[in-house]
């Protein structure tokens, strides 16, 4: 195999097992909730690993992200230990957030991961906030700023918009459009539906990427990174992708058919496009096996970790806690 070749297949390959880790971690947290294990909410990621890891991808070390409350498959492609996003799942002792930020409020000083906000729209003048302290310590780093198509009729938003436009900082507002916010169409909620737009008013750059393939995502991420760097102000990825359960565990999805869901399966799933491309490059099912194989180590290593790990102590509940 050609070097060239050679080298393309070795990226692929990684994107694959990342993305691959993000789906069997959250089928397992699926199981564990069913199991009683987990508690409050949970909001999987499955259908939309092609977001955060294309976009790592184009990103460097010190560059940050915050997000909302579907968070998990953001911590794991950021490089976060599974056993500790787990644990902090299962509200165990040696979880992130100790065990008290469960699912929807996971952080990462460490790995530059600000959250997990469980308020529609809140994360995003937040990370505006990072993108500010980055230009004002005169770092290169750049804010990655995830949010749904629900929280881009938020009234905030905007007011972000502007100021991060006003003073050129470096944020890439992210724009996870999976059509239906908590459960209304996009269609039924937004006057404009195509969101890359949503900044025109701001003089903010935008682009429609289709969020369910791993190599759009990575050449967007690429050119948005390039702009923010180069001190041009903020720029808008509209991500199209596609969650495959509903919103959240509680939620039976009945605003959707059966039907669309497959199709969106069996046409766009981001993990299989990939599969299919490495075994046109010759790699083999034996490969490909090996890497789900050690991708299911990975996460029942963390499931039973977090099951066996100790719950926190009583005198917790008040350590880190404003009072």
């Amino acid at each position: 195999m050609p070097e060239a070749a050679k080298s393309n297949s070795e990226s692929l390959k990684k994107l694959y097992h990342d993305m691959l880790l993000i789906r069997r971690f959250e089928e397992r947290a699926g199981q564990l909730y069913g199991m009683g294990l987990i508690g409050g909410f949970c909001h999987l990621y499955i259908g939309q690993e092609a977001v955060v890891v294309g976009l790592m991808g184009a990103a460097k070390q010190g560059d940050q992200q915050i997000t909302a409350y579907r968070d998990h498959g953001h911590m794991l492609a950021q490089g976060v230990d599974p056993k500790a996003v787990m644990a902090e799942l299962t509200g165990r002792s040696t979880g992130l957030s100790r065990g008290k930020g469960g699912s929807m409020h996971m952080f990462s000083s460490e790995k530059k991961f600000y959250g997990g906000h469980g308020i529609v729209g809140a994360q995003v003048p937040i990370g505006t906030g990072l993108a500010f302290a980055n230009q004002y310590r005169g770092s290169k780093a750049v804010s990655l700023t995830y949010f749904g198509d629900g929280a881009a009729n938020q009234g905030q938003v905007y007011e972000s918009f502007n100021m991060a436009e006003l003073w050129k900082l470096p944020v890439i507002y992210v724009i996870e459009n999976n059509r239906y916010a908590m459960g209304t169409s996009v269609t039924r909620s937004s006057a404009q539906t195509d969101f890359s737009k949503r900044g025109i008013s701001f003089n903010i750059p935008g682009t429609q990427v289709d969020g369910m393939d791993v190599r759009a995502v990575k050449a967007a991420g690429d050119e948005a990174v390039a702009w923010c760097r180069a001190g041009k102000g903020p720029y808008i990825l509209e991500m199209q992708t596609y969650r495959y359960r509903g919103h959240s565990m509680s939620d039976p999805a009945k605003y959707r058919t059966r039907e669309e869901v497959e199709k969106v399966r069996h046409d766009q799933d981001p993990i299989e496009q990939v599969r299919n491309r490495l075994l046109a490059a010759k790699v083999s099912e034996q490969d490909l096996k090996a890497i789900d194989a050690g991708v299911r180590e990975i996460v029942n290593a963390a499931a039973d970790f977090a099951q066996h790990d100790p719950e926190p102590e009583a005198s917790e509940l008040w350590t880190d806690i404003y009072r």
